[in-house]
């Protein structure tokens, strides 16, 4: 079995999920790929707010993008979010044993 480390800023992953805004766009981008206009109607929040929270999920790593034409969508970053929630625990929790296991192909 092969070991990889990430490391993660726990900071910038704190800070990209303590807003309410964002947690409901990470909602709605769960197991999904939903566009911005989507997200809009559905959060009924004015698009440049919307983008604005999507730049900070995604500087974070915990949003995937993909351009389709002239939209573009997003998706939760399911491994990117187990991940950062491993190393805050095991920052704050250094007695603790986390393990996360992802299944990754040859």
């Amino acid at each position: 079995m092969k070991t990889i480390v990430f490391s993660i800023d726990t900071v910038e992953f704190a800070k990209a999920l303590a807003d309410e805004t964002r947690q409901k766009i990470m909602a709605l981008c769960c197991c999904q790929w939903i566009s911005v206009n989507d997200i809009v109607d559905k959060l009924d929040v004015a698009q440049p707010t919307v983008s604005h929270h999507l730049k900070i999920l995604k500087q974070a790593g915990l949003v995937k993008s993909e351009r389709r034409g002239k939209q573009v969508f997003y998706s939760l970053n399911q491994e990117r979010l187990a991940r950062g929630c491993c190393q805050v625990a095991e920052d704050f929790a250094p007695d603790q044993r986390v393990e996360l296991r992802v299944e990754v192909p040859d």
